[in-house]
């Protein structure tokens, strides 16, 4: 065997060993790959394990590449020196999709797990490679933040052309309201304890985890709150009074509490007859 890549030509036995030892390393890394996922029961911790090999065989390759082809370099460099302008008008994009695959890795802006709003697509982060990241989406035409089930394959670039919006990264937690509007003849003081009452069942569970984060945030950012528990606003308006219920959730359990808090407001607001939901009429005068 290494007689025959002896007499082989210089160029063509550094293409087959080339292709040789990027055929090991992708073997091994699919080999390792199964390893992982049998031994692994965590989801994200398998996810992490399986990107981490696939970055170090990748890197591996990239050495390796360079040493066989290292006697080349010099004759590279000259021919990409004289094609270097258009490379990188033509290569533009290609470059910022890597460029900011550095950013998303080392400075993680989002990570997997996350969820993000980035140039009007909004998802949980399912995936980060080297030249585009993909979202589950959420949000569309279904409502509350609730999944469309499509896929958002994005390029990284995005970062650098848009503002990234992270629900969790720090603090996974985001004020919701709840308007409920009461009639003019309603007891809304009654009313408001109602909602603040089922509120405060929230805010009361989440309470140690949201101290926690605060106090971890401010290591890090200028930010403090004066105020985390949920408060109703007044607000008198053509049908009735309303009373806007301001609480904090977790990202992605905001339609969950709502829809909790919502059936146990209901339930007490039926029990009492001195309040009742306000709507909009119409009255034709002849």
């Amino acid at each position: 065997m290494l007689d025959i890549l002896y007499d082989m030509d210089p160029v063509a036995r550094r293409l087959l060993v080339s292709f040789i030892a990027v055929f090991i390393l992708s073997l091994s890394a699919s080999l390792i790959s199964r390893i992982i996922n049998r031994r692994l029961e965590d989801v994200k911790r398998k996810y992490n394990a399986r990107k981490m090999t696939y970055y170090i065989t990748s890197v591996l390759a990239l050495l390796i590449l360079s040493v066989i082809w290292i006697k080349d370099i010099s004759k590279l460099t000259v021919v990409l020196s004289v094609l270097g302008a258009g490379l990188v008008v033509s290569l533009q994009e290609l470059i910022l999709c890597i460029a900011a695959w550095f950013i998303i890795v080392f400075r993680r802006p989002f990570d997997t797990g996350d969820r993000i709003e980035i140039g009007g697509h909004k998802g949980d982060v399912i995936d980060i490679r080297f030249l585009q990241s993909s979202l589950l989406e959420i949000g569309s035409w279904v409502e509350e933040d609730q999944s469309t089930g499509r896929v958002i394959h994005m390029p990284n670039s995005m970062i650098f052309r848009h503002p990234v919006i992270n629900y969790t990264r720090d603090f996974e937690f985001i004020w919701n309201e709840i308007k409920i509007i009461v009639t003019f003849e309603s007891d809304w003081q009654k009313a408001r304890e109602i909602i603040l009452r089922h509120a405060q069942k929230e805010a009361d569970r989440i309470k140690k985890e949201v101290d926690r984060l605060i106090r971890r945030m401010s290591t890090h950012y200028l930010i403090y709150y004066e105020k985390l528990t949920p408060i109703v606003y007044v607000k008198i308006v053509s049908s009735g009074i309303e009373l806007s219920l301001r609480y904090l959730t977790e990202a992605k359990k905001r339609r969950a509490t709502q829809d909790e808090i919502s059936g146990n407001i209901l339930n007490d607001f039926s029990k009492e007859r001195d309040i009742n939901f306000a709507y909009e009429t119409f009255r034709v005068v002849k």
